[in-house]
């Protein structure tokens, strides 16, 4: 028996490869399939099923694709209907896999078809659990997800999920492996754990939701409670993975189109494309396309781009660095943004050659910052609600990035005003929104509220965020 965990940082998210005797399953696969079929091939083994443990909302899988490539059947649990081809299959139902057994848990809640896939070993113990968003590590699935599609309210289905839990998660044996689909840094939780595998008797202990002498309605109160909107991409996602989508190969071809500036800046006036620049913060603040947004591939890239653009349909012109371009291009894809247009010919500074306007952000570091706190002057801090109710910078105005069109009428018309986050990723993207809406008397603070405090910047008491509701 093989078991590997393909995790993909950006998405917290894990895949999963289980192989034996030369078969193999795939479960909750990315969009970008060569990997498992490079993988089964190393291992001279076939893809003989694809298991999805519900319709994604954060990612597009690539169970499609995988299916198309192998001619492996996709198995959903009960109550899936998709509008392709695939195995729905009864509750308690058991697949062979070599010497293993695969058997469907229905456990509904998060969503009404979310399952849970029980792994039991050649002697036909129980070995593993891959929970999908049904049981995270510290964290179950949120139940707000899925209400219009299921005609329920949230506290409805975090009773079916409350159900589910007790009924077929929490009898299993303590040693048996939690593979979730998902960790730290998703928003399909609230209090996720950074480690991405634990044991069921573990989580029995430590995780809220799996309390013994918890009451449903403690439970429902306690999962519902404090749940952040979520991002406006999420609907379009599993419309995407219900119905089915375009090959990502089509993608990459349309995407990875080099353009001249010329080019480029016909496409930007002709298409409504954004132009989305994805180096790092410090070299779009040097000098970027005007009107671009700034979204670095070195941060929580894919949700950000999922949050902030919204619609997967908006046409997208890349500047990216060099060699970066079809990395750019998949990780869009994961999330559903097919719309690549191209990309930008030896990047900004062929923009520049072609004497093309160039926008900057202006940006100071943490001293000089302090130095300009000794006079009155108005701070918006674009970290989370809870980064900000920890700890802040005094007088700061709190302006979430993921809300920050909400806030648009707060910054002042004239007036410069500073705007800083954590470390400095998601304050220089701030920048590039509140730019393309006109909005160009800021200073972003380089290095964010790790900076800051680093100079001796007072700041509130800290209290600590697992006390926050």
């Amino acid at each position: 028996m093989k078991i590997e965990q393909i995790y993909t940082g950006c998405l917290a998210q894990g895949a999963y490869y289980i192989e034996s005797k030369g078969e193999v399953a795939i479960i909750d696969p990315l969009r970008e399939v060569k990997p498992y079929l490079k993988r089964a091939l190393e291992d001279g083994a076939k893809i003989k099923y694809i298991f999805e443990t519900h319709f994604h909302a954060d990612f597009v899988s690539g169970h499609v694709t995988l299916s198309k490539e192998t001619g492996a059947p996709i198995i959903f649990g009960p109550n899936a209907n998709p509008s392709f081809d695939a195995i729905i299959a009864k509750d308690e139902q058991e697949f062979r896999l070599g010497e293993l057994t695969i058997k469907v848990l229905h456990t509904p809640g998060h969503t009404m078809e979310s399952t849970t896939y029980l792994l039991k070993d050649e002697m036909g113990k129980d070995h593993a659990i891959f929970s999908g968003d049904t049981l995270f590590l510290g964290d179950v699935g949120r139940p707000d997800l899925a209400q219009k599609a299921a005609h329920m309210t949230q506290e409805e289905l975090a009773g079916t999920l409350f159900d589910s839990l007790r009924n077929k998660i929490m009898p299993l044996a303590d040693d048996i492996t939690v593979y979730p689909a998902h960790g730290a840094g998703s928003a399909c939780g609230k209090n996720m754990m950074k480690e991405t595998v634990d044991t069921l008797g573990n989580q029995k202990k430590m995780n809220y939701a799996l309390r013994a002498d918890m009451t449903k309605e403690e439970f429902v109160k306690e999962v519902t409670d404090g749940l952040l909107p979520p991002p406006q991409y999420f609907p379009l996602n599993v419309k995407m993975n219900k119905e089915g989508y375009e090959d990502i190969d089509d993608v990459l071809e349309r995407g990875t189109q080099a353009l001249s500036p010329d080019a480029f800046e016909t496409a930007a006036n002709e298409t409504g494309a954004i132009v989305l620049d994805v180096r790092h913060q410090d070299d779009f603040a040097k000098g970027h396309v005007p009107r671009s947004i700034f979204i670095g591939l070195g941060g929580s890239f894919a949700p950000w781009v999922g949050a902030l653009i919204a619609d997967v349909k908006q046409p997208i012109l890349l500047v990216a660095p060099k060699g970066k371009e079809e990395e750019t291009i998949t990780r869009l894809s994961r999330v559903g943004f097919d719309g690549t247009l191209g990309y930008l010919e030896g990047g900004i500074e062929t923009w520049e050659s072609a004497g093309k306007e160039i926008d900057t952000v202006k940006s100071i570091d943490a001293n000089e910052f302090k130095q300009r706190l000794s006079e009155e002057v108005p701070v918006f801090d674009v970290r989370k609600k809870t980064e900000y109710a920890a700890e802040h910078v005094g007088d700061a105005m709190l302006a979430p990035l993921d809300f920050i069109n909400d806030h648009l009428s707060e910054f002042p018309e004239k007036e410069t005003f500073y705007v800083h986050c954590a470390g400095g990723y998601r304050s220089m993207i701030a920048a590039s929104i509140l730019k393309s809406r006109g909005i160009h008397n800021l200073v972003d603070v380089a290095g964010g509220f790790k900076a800051i405090k680093e100079v001796g910047i007072p700041v509130t008491d800290f209290v600590c965020p697992t006390t926050l509701k």
